[in-house]
């Protein structure tokens, strides 16, 4: 894909996903120009693809962005898939032919978290690996009644509105005072406090060495997708938050977004192996003391245990995530949930699947 063709891309992420068959506007362009071509990591061979319907236009597209990790020690350069669109006859030859160049066998590493079943298959009939665990969010409710309108709010946006929440706000401080496990509880000896996000990889760093694959997040990397992550407002603000022990020590952290009084998106969760339901449990507390009427983020395998002790908490499907690669050592950790995706690794936090 070149710059060129992003008035058509646009166009036809228009058409396809918000079923509008008017023409991008500017500002979907640009951001696509930012996230597809603005990375420190870009360059051509790492980017997005389109295929040329023979007559001028693009039949077929799909959007990539670059994401180093390291596997099993070494580096590489991984590509995010975040969206595959085809059009018409020529569309359909065309991502047949953009599905057979990302087989397994031409790629070091490829994955998304968030594709349609449909996808899938063609993902896994190409040699991918689907993770189920990762294939999941997590939800958990402070306030049910309140969180129930903001998700269902979602398809339907008069329930978002104060007329509507402001009255199950009402209900639901009456259901907390009677069902105390409603509020999370903190663990003994622990506490939070506020650093900037991007002091973040300061904690990641160490705690993210036990994975056999893991993001590497160089400065650049990190500094530059902190930044894109940040231009998502519908989510609300980027935030970080790390976890103390009783003795101040550093036990874990926490990056997401914050919606005042409504919603937060937990991106990622890192901690000290054996401290994962301590880092959690503090998590949940301190977000529902910041009246967060809910919490969700993606699921991770070294988190499962933690995260499901938790009352009032539900998993939902969101898309499948899955990962091709050539490399036998890759499949190998991934299929040991050795590996360490999602968040700010992944697609979560791009603006293509809240706005425009």
């Amino acid at each position: 894909m070149e710059l060129r063709d992003i008035p058509a891309v646009g166009s036809m992420f228009t058409r396809i996903f918000r079923k509008r068959e008017y023409k991008a506007g500017g500002e979907l362009q640009k951001y696509i120009e930012t996230i597809f071509f603005g990375s420190p990591l870009y360059s051509p061979e790492r980017g997005s693809v389109v295929y040329d319907d023979g007559a001028g236009g693009i039949g077929s597209v799909i959007l990539a962005l670059p994401m180093e990790f390291s596997v099993q020690g070494r580096r590489t350069v991984a590509k995010l898939l975040c969206a595959f669109m085809s059009e018409g006859k020529a569309g359909a030859h065309g991502a047949a032919c953009i599905a057979r160049a990302m087989r397994a066998a031409k790629q070091d590493m490829c994955f998304s978290d968030n594709l349609s079943p449909v996808s899938a298959d063609h993902g896994a009939a190409g040699g991918g690996i689907l993770l189920p665990i990762q294939s999941l969010d997590w939800r958990r409710s402070f306030h049910p009644l309140k969180a129930w309108a903001l998700m269902i709010g979602r398809q339907a946006p008069l329930l978002r509105s104060r007329v509507v929440t402001g009255p199950l706000a009402a209900v639901d401080r009456i259901l907390r005072r009677r069902h105390p496990t409603m509020k999370p509880g903190a663990p003994s000896g622990c506490a939070t406090r506020a650093i900037d996000p991007a002091a973040f990889i300061d904690c990641a760093e160490p705690m993210l060495q036990r994975f056999a694959v893991r993001p590497v997040w160089s400065r650049s990397e990190f500094n530059w997708l902190v930044t894109v992550a940040g231009l998502n407002s519908t989510l609300g603000k980027l935030l970080c938050r790390e976890v103390m022990d009783e003795s101040e020590r550093v036990i874990g952290a926490y990056l997401y977004f914050g919606k005042a009084g409504e919603m937060a998106t937990v991106l990622n969760i890192v901690c000290e192996a054996g401290r994962e339901l301590d880092v959690t449990a503090q998590m949940f507390h301190s977000l529902d003391a910041e009246g967060y009427a809910l919490a969700v983020g993606n699921a991770q395998p070294f988190l499962m245990n933690a995260i499901s002790r938790q009352r009032w908490l539900s998993f939902h499907h969101r898309g499948y995530f899955c990962m091709v690669t050539r490399h036998a050592d890759l499949k190998d950790a991934v299929q040991r949930n050795d590996i360490y995706v999602g968040g700010l690794a992944s697609e979560s936090w791009s603006r293509l699947l809240t706005d425009f």
